[in-house]
C-alpha cells in the first residue's frame, strides 16, 4: 500500500476525515482495511465583543453610577463611572488577552456633546475613539445634528468650512474616523447608501458580517434640514433583504448593530419586562443573526429576546458589554448557546490610557477659558425631574430665557422640547454655574425662532406632545401660560383649548400669536410639524447665549414653582 506523506496528511482530512500515517502498516484479512490516524475535528474559533452605545462625546466620566452593593445585593451604592481613557484601558485589557476582539458603537457616538468634545465639533471624540481601536459604529439619529455633509467628514476627515479655531486643533489637521461608519438602512434618491451597509470581519477565516442601522424614525426626531433627500428604511426589512447577499458571500452568521431600543426595569445586567422598538425589530430578523446590540433609550439590559442575544449599554460611557461567541469552522455559523454576555460598569480601577488621558488633557486646555467662566447664580438645582404634569424646573427657566430674548419681537410664549435639555443645572457651594454646565445642558447649538402661530395650531402642537403614543414629549412652556390636559382623554384630544390660556387671557382660537421656539422643533424636529407652519418667522442667536444672558440679567434665578401646566384625570 502507498502511504500518503504526512506532510499532505491535514489538507486531505478535512476532506476525508483522516489520512495514512507514513509509519502504518497494511493489516491482512477479508476487508483489506488499513491503520488510520484520526485527526481531531477543527475546534470553535472564540470571539470577544466589546459593546457601547450612546456615547455622545463624553470623554470625561459624566459622574457616578448606581451599581448592586456586593456586599448586600438589596442595597446600591454609587462609584465614579466612565471617562474615556478609562472605558479605552478596560477594552485593552480584554483585547491582549483574546486575538480576535472587535470594538462596536450602537450609534450617537457623536453629538449632544460636553463642551470639550462638542465645542471642537466632536473631532476629540472621533480621535480618542480612533486611539482606542473601534471598529464600527451604527450611525444615531444624533450623529445627523449638524447634518449629512458634517457626518460625511466625521468619517472622511478634513477641517470644517468657516470653523476658525474650533477646528482641526489637533496637530493642524483632522484625519477623520479610522473606523467605519455603517448604515444599511439610510438611502440616498439613488437607492445607494450614506454609508456601507456592513462590513464583513473574518475569524479563523471564517466570515462574520457586521450589519448597522440606525431607527427608521430618525427623520421625526431630528431637523430636516439635515437629512434632506435621505430616507430611512425599516430595520428588519432591511436585515432580511441583505441576508441572501451576504449568504452568497459565504457569510452564515450575522450581528446586527442598531441604534433603537428597549426598556426593562431590572438593574444594568437584566431583562426585566423588556419593552420597546427593539422587541418586535429582533422577531423578525432572519435567524442568521445571533445577536443583535442596540441603543437610542439610554437602557441598559442584557436580554435574549427569540433566542436571540440583545445587548445594550446605557449611556455616556459608562457601561460596556463583554460579548463571547464561537464560530462553528464547518457549518461557519454561531456554536449554539455559545452567544454569552454581561455589561460592566467602567470603573476607575484601572490604570487609564496615558495617550488619550493626554489628548483628553489637550482639549480640556483648549477650552478651559471659556469653559470655567461663571455665568450667573442660582438659588437651588434645576432639575428635569418632571412633576405628574410633565413640567421641569430646568426646562420652566430655559423656557423663561427663550421668552425673554424673543420679546423684541413680541413674543408671548416661548416652547422648548424636552429632549433638547441633556443635563441637569447644579450650582457650586456659592450658588454659581459655569459656562460650561449651560453648554451639556443645551449642546446642540440651535438658534432661536419667531413665529406667528394662530390661537388653534397653539392647540394642535400641545396635542402633538402625544402623537408617538410610546413616548411623550412634553414640550417646556414659559411663564404666564399655562393649560391641563386629561390622562384618559384620547390621542388628539388631551387638551381643552379653553384651559389655554396667555397670561390669564383664554386664547383666541382665531388669533395670531408670536411664539418662541428653537429652529429644531421650527422645522417640524420631534413631531411638533405644526411648527413648520409657522408664518413671519425670525431667526435669533443661539440658545445657549440666550441662557446665559438671561443668568447674568438677574442676581439669583429662582427655582421655579411647577404651576404652568395641570393634569386631570
Amino acid at each position: 500500500m502507498k502511504f500518503i506523506p504526512t506532510t499532505l496528511c491535514l489538507s486531505l482530512a478535512l476532506a476525508l476525515g483522516g489520512c495514512m500515517s507514513d509509519s502504518s502498516s497494511s493489516v491482512s484479512g477479508h476487508t483489506g482495511a488499513s491503520n488510520y490516524e484520526q485527526l481531531p475535528a477543527a475546534a470553535p474559533v472564540a470571539v470577544k465583543m466589546v459593546a457601547i452605545n450612546d456615547f455622545h462625546g463624553n470623554l470625561e466620566s459624566p459622574g457616578t453610577l448606581t451599581l448592586p452593593d456586593p456586599k448586600d445585593p438589596s442595597k446600591t451604592i454609587k462609584t465614579p463611572a466612565g471617562g474615556v481613557d478609562y472605558l479605552a484601558a478596560w477594552v485593552k485589557q480584554l483585547r491582549d488577552k483574546s486575538p480576535n476582539t472587535v470594538v462596536v458603537s450602537a450609534g450617537d457616538l457623536i453629538g449632544a456633546s460636553p463642551l470639550v468634545s462638542g465645542m471642537f465639533h466632536d473631532e476629540p471624540t472621533i480621535e480618542a475613539m480612533n486611539l482606542l481601536g473601534l471598529d464600527i459604529n451604527a450611525v444615531g439619529n444624533h450623529e445627523f445634528d449638524d447634518g449629512q455633509d458634517e457626518l460625511l467628514r466625521m468619517q472622511n476627515g478634513g477641517c470644517k468650512p468657516g470653523a476658525g479655531d474650533t477646528t482641526c486643533q489637533n496637530g493642524g489637521s483632522f484625519a477623520g474616523a479610522k473606523f467605519r461608519f455603517l448604515a444599511a438602512n439610510v438611502q440616498k434618491p439613488d437607492g445607494s447608501t450614506l454609508f456601507p451597509a456592513y462590513e464583513i470581519k473574518k475569524y479563523g477565516n471564517i466570515p462574520v458580517a457586521f450589519i448597522g442601522m440606525t431607527l427608521k424614525g430618525t427623520p421625526d426626531i431630528v431637523s430636516p434640514a439635515g437629512i434632506q433627500g435621505l430616507s430611512f428604511k425599516d430595520e428588519a426589512d432591511t436585515v432580511n433583504a441583505l441576508i441572501p447577499k451576504l449568504k452568497a458571500q459565504g457569510v452564515a452568521a450575522a450581528v446586527v448593530v442598531v441604534h433603537e431600543g428597549g426598556y426593562q426595569t431590572g438593574t444594568f445586567d437584566d431583562c426585566k419586562g423588556i419593552s420597546g422598538p427593539i422587541v418586535d425589530i429582533v422577531k423578525k430578523l432572519d435567524k442568521t443573526v445571533g445577536l443583535v446590540v442596540t441603543g437610542h433609550t439610554h437602557q441598559a439590559y442584557n436580554c435574549v429576546i427569540d433566542d436571540r442575544r440583545v445587548t445594550s449599554a446605557k449611556n455616556y460611557g459608562q457601561l460596556f458589554t463583554e460579548i463571547d461567541f464561537k464560530l462553528d469552522p464547518v457549518s461557519k455559523t454561531f456554536v449554539p448557546g455559545s452567544i454569552q454576555a454581561v455589561n460592566r460598569p467602567v470603573t476607575q480601577d484601572i490604570k487609564p490610557l496615558a495617550n488619550i488621558t493626554d489628548l483628553v488633557r489637550f482639549y480640556l486646555i483648549k477650552s478651559a477659558d471659556q469653559a470655567e467662566r461663571i455665568v450667573g447664580k442660582l438659588g437651588g438645582s434645576l432639575t428635569r425631574n418632571a412633576n405628574a404634569a410633565g413640567e421641569t424646573t430646568l426646562g420652566d427657566v430655559i423656557a423663561d430665557s427663550q421668552l425673554a430674548a424673543g420679546s423684541k419681537q413680541g413674543a408671548v410664549v416661548a416652547f422648548m422640547n424636552p429632549g433638547g435639555i441633556r443635563a441637569d443645572l447644579v450650582p457650586d457651594a456659592n450658588g454659581n454655574v459655569s459656562y460650561k454646565q449651560i453648554y451639556t445642558v443645551q449642546p446642540f447649538g440651535n438658534t432661536m425662532l419667531t413665529m406667528k402661530l394662530t390661537g388653534e395650531q397653539i392647540d394642535q402642537l400641545l396635542e402633538q406632545q402625544w402623537s408617538d403614543p410610546a413616548r411623550g414629549k412634553m414640550l417646556q412652556v414659559s411663564s404666564g401660560f399655562s393649560y391641563s390636559w386629561s390622562k384618559s382623554a384620547p390621542v388628539g384630544s388631551k387638551v381643552d383649548i379653553k384651559s389655554i390660556t396667555i397670561n390669564g387671557v383664554p386664547i383666541d382660537p382665531k388669533a395670531r400669536y408670536t411664539v418662541q421656539v428653537n429652529n429644531f422643533i421650527g422645522g417640524g424636529g420631534d413631531g411638533f410639524t405644526v411648527l413648520a407652519q409657522g408664518t413671519d418667522r425670525v431667526v435669533g442667536e443661539v440658545d445657549v447665549d440666550v441662557m446665559q444672558r438671561y443668568l447674568q440679567s438677574k442676581p439669583v434665578v429662582a427655582v421655579p414653582k411647577l404651576n404652568r401646566i395641570s393634569v386631570l384625570p
